[in-house]
């Protein structure tokens, strides 16, 4: 998750918006009023967040037309009732949305006002309407991978003007919501989130992985006729992949590598990484080595989801 603070409350708005007053307008104050504002692509999760956003006590509302949305923080902000609220402002307000930018800035000035810009990968957008068979807000006649870019290229403006970006690629539906209610509600943090995959090499290097280990030096469990259907997850495989003394030797090696740098990345900011094994296939020594790495980092205290890109299942 990338967070950065706003130069200003006109910052990203243009010369003119800046040359419109020569100081500041006051800042709301802590007690007051709350407003997130939740926008960003289609099928980054807007759904999920704001229903999320509700879940810990924030009074939301999907797709108010922007016409309203000044009437609605008046409200907000006058109302003793509701104390913290949310909207979500997407494509789907058509050519309204370009007057978006200048009404966030009004906002800001009137009460507390967090920008939530929520985005992901075209891979990981594209497979999100396959599976949902749900049409693009921008129509069904283009491609949903042409549709991602136009969408990202029409919402460029109001992502620069975000108070947190929020990339949703790697997520599932809870692990979104853990961000949320780690964000906005109080929730313990997570400092860092560690994804260990398994890949083969035949089918690629994986395009999100931050670092990438070759273990195709390890003895391969493929050229035993019994070991070949199974994978690295078998307990026979596993043990005939952990009786040689290099594959022992660069689990130690490795883990305490990981555990060295994690504090370090987290330091840095970074909220997630991705560590991918890769073997020929990706069923056998690279399937073993993730699970095992994803255990001692584990045990090492860190949030870890180990997966298997292209691994069978169960076996």
């Amino acid at each position: 998750m990338a967070v950065r603070k706003r130069k200003s409350a006109n910052s990203g708005l243009g010369d003119q918006a800046g040359e419109a007053s020569t100081s500041p307008a006051p800042r709301p104050a802590d007690h007051d009023p709350e407003l997130i504002l939740v926008t960003g692509l289609s099928g980054s999760g807007k759904g999920t967040v704001i229903r999320c956003l509700e879940d810990i006590g924030f009074y939301s509302v999907d797709n108010l037309p922007l016409e309203l949305m000044e009437k609605f923080a008046a409200l907000t902000k006058d109302s003793p009732n509701i104390r913290r609220a949310a909207l979500v402002v997407d494509v789907r307000e058509g050519r309204s949305l370009e007057r978006f930018p200048k009404l966030v800035a009004a906002l800001r000035r009137k009460l507390r006002c967090t920008l939530l810009f929520l985005e992901a990968d075209r891979d990981a957008i594209v497979r999100r309407f396959s599976e949902t068979r749900r049409p693009h807000p921008l129509g069904t006649e283009r491609s949903v991978s042409r549709s991602v870019l136009i969408e990202r290229e029409r919402l460029a403006p109001i992502r620069a003007l975000a108070d947190v970006i929020l990339d949703t690629s790697k997520f599932n539906v809870h692990e979104l919501k853990e961000v949320v209610k780690e964000k906005f509600g109080g929730g313990k943090p997570q400092p860092i989130r560690v994804y260990v995959t398994s890949f083969g090499y035949r089918n690629g290097v994986p395009h999100d992985g931050d670092l990438v280990f070759d273990v195709r030096f390890l003895p391969n469990p493929n050229y035993i006729p019994e070991f070949k259907p199974l994978t690295g997850r078998n307990p026979r495989v596993a043990r005939y992949i952990r009786s040689f003394p290099q594959t022992r030797e660069f689990v130690k090696r490795i883990s305490e590598m990981l555990v060295y740098l994690l504090p370090h990345y987290i330091r840095e900011g970074k909220s997630y990484l991705t560590i991918g094994f890769g073997c020929t296939g990706g069923q056998h020594r690279s399937v073993f080595i993730a699970d095992e790495i994803g255990k001692q980092l584990k045990h090492a205290g860190f949030h870890v989801r180990t997966t298997h890109r292209d691994a069978p299942k169960s076996r």
